[in-house]
């Protein structure tokens, strides 16, 4: 069984070869042909710390993450997620491998973002705003970076400073959250936000939102207006029960994300579009398979077997 550490899957793993996977991973899901139950969050202590158990089933891999949520960690400079993937091969339940997932979790959330930004997004949009300035964000940028021809970036935190920081590291430019949304193309909100940051009234008609923050049923990012545009989700089911932004708007979700990559559903061009993404098992189960399968072409380009 393979034990892969964050660096064995830093080594392998690109947005080239992700981004399609998750497109297959969600098809598979909205088409029916894995088998998910919604993650259970078990609260550690109220709006502070969490564990959440992720397992999903796929025609040849099967598995679960563990994954730790503490936001409280972004005021002390620590990563906000942990998380371990077990996987097994579902035809006789062999386990596999075993791997970091925080990393998995943080380019998995960026590839899904990119693959709905690929449909829904006008193709020529070069100006993004990143509401937010920790790992989603830059996640997210390297991702957008390698589907668009991207020649402006923005970005806002509430910590003023960590918005200089990425801007400088990134090529980006820190201004308020107006004035990063204002005539921006593509958005993504990657924050701990527990009210909206993110007002509606700001979107140019067209643009296309990824929010990937607010994890919460009783937290948001999306104001009503914002979330009264074209709504794409990853889960109905795990998004009814898991975003404040879809439950507490009211909001009509249009499609699932897999829905329109299996072209069972078309979105009207020239909409805005917003893309709620509460994160899935078979994300984090499909993004360990690719990462076995990478690691197997590289040892097989080196002549040594798995199992030496």
């Amino acid at each position: 069984m393979l034990n892969l550490t964050q660096g064995d899957i830093a080594e392998r793993l690109t947005y080239d070869r992700l981004i399609p996977a998750m497109e297959k991973a969600l098809t598979a899901f909205s088409t029916g042909a894995v088998i998910q139950p919604v993650r259970n969050m078990i609260e550690i202590e109220a709006g502070k710390r969490y564990l959440g158990v992720m397992p999903a089933v796929s025609a040849g891999m099967m598995g679960a993450k563990l994954v730790s949520f503490y936001p409280g960690n972004a005021e002390a400079g620590l990563d906000t997620h942990f998380a371990t993937i077990l996987l097994f091969e579902t035809p006789h339940g062999r386990p596999v491998a075993v791997m970091d997932g925080t990393l998995i979790t943080e380019m998995r959330t960026a590839a899904v973002s990119a693959a709905v930004t690929k449909r829904l997004a006008p193709p020529e949009s070069r100006r993004l705003a990143l509401l937010g300035a920790g790992v989603q964000a830059a996640a997210h940028l390297e991702a957008l970076r390698s589907i668009l021809p991207l020649d402006e970036v923005r970005v806002w935190s509430r910590t003023p400073e960590r918005a200089e920081s990425f801007a400088k590291k990134h090529g980006a430019r820190a201004m308020t959250p107006e004035e990063a949304v204002r005539d921006a193309d593509v958005i993504v909100a990657a924050t701990h936000a527990v009210e909206p940051i993110l007002q509606g009234r700001w979107l140019k008609e067209g643009a296309h939102v990824n929010a990937v923050g607010a994890p919460r049923p009783n937290w948001r990012e999306l104001d009503d207006t914002a979330m009264d545009n074209l709504l794409i989700v990853d889960s109905r089911e795990a998004a009814l029960k898991e975003s404040g932004d879809v439950i507490l708007s009211g909001a009509r979700i249009f499609a699932e994300a897999g829905e329109l990559f299996a072209g069972i559903r078309t979105a009207p061009s020239s909409k805005t579009t917003i893309f709620k993404s509460v994160g899935l098992a078979i994300e984090d189960i499909a993004t360990a398979e690719l990462v076995c399968e990478l690691y197997a072409d590289a040892a097989r380009g080196s002549g040594l077997r798995l199992d030496d």
